[in-house]
């Protein structure tokens, strides 16, 4: 399991919590560490103002204006809301990625990677599932 479940974090709850206010979807990508299929998610093709937060928090997590389409089939960001996320090392599949996860609670949200467009050129690759939007 990801380095982010021994971080003590300001939001917790015990797993029967978390499993009485996530769908099992939800569960499975921000408390087991799992991934939506591609494509899956009606967030993927969000274009509207507003903000994307944790869904398992409410934590503000991204600006829309921060959104682009990186073909990858998950919605994608260049720049997180200062705060919003942290990162660790995650080694799991045989390969080495960056875990984002929400700053707040610790769920996982998706992985960081370094080809995305200006300004910051990363590309936070995140599970719409992990997500929630509210239009301004």
């Amino acid at each position: 399991m990801a380095a982010a479940t021994t971080h003590a974090y300001p939001i917790t709850k015990t797993d029967e919590e978390w499993r009485r206010i996530l769908s099992p979807e939800q569960y499975a990508v921000l408390r087991g560490h799992g991934t939506e299929r591609p494509g899956s998610c009606a967030l993927l093709t969000e274009k509207r103002r507003g903000t994307f937060s944790c869904a398992g928090c409410g934590t503000p997590l991204f600006k829309n204006d921060t959104k682009f389409e990186s073909g990858t089939g998950w919605p994608s960001f260049n720049t997180p809301l200062p705060g919003a996320v942290e990162t660790t090392e995650d080694r799991s599949y045989g390969m080495l990625r960056t875990e984002v996860h929400c700053s707040q609670c610790g769920g996982h949200l998706g992985h960081v990677f370094p080809d995305g467009p200006p300004p910051s050129g990363l590309r936070y690759c995140m599970n719409g599932v992990a997500l929630d939007f509210q239009p301004d």
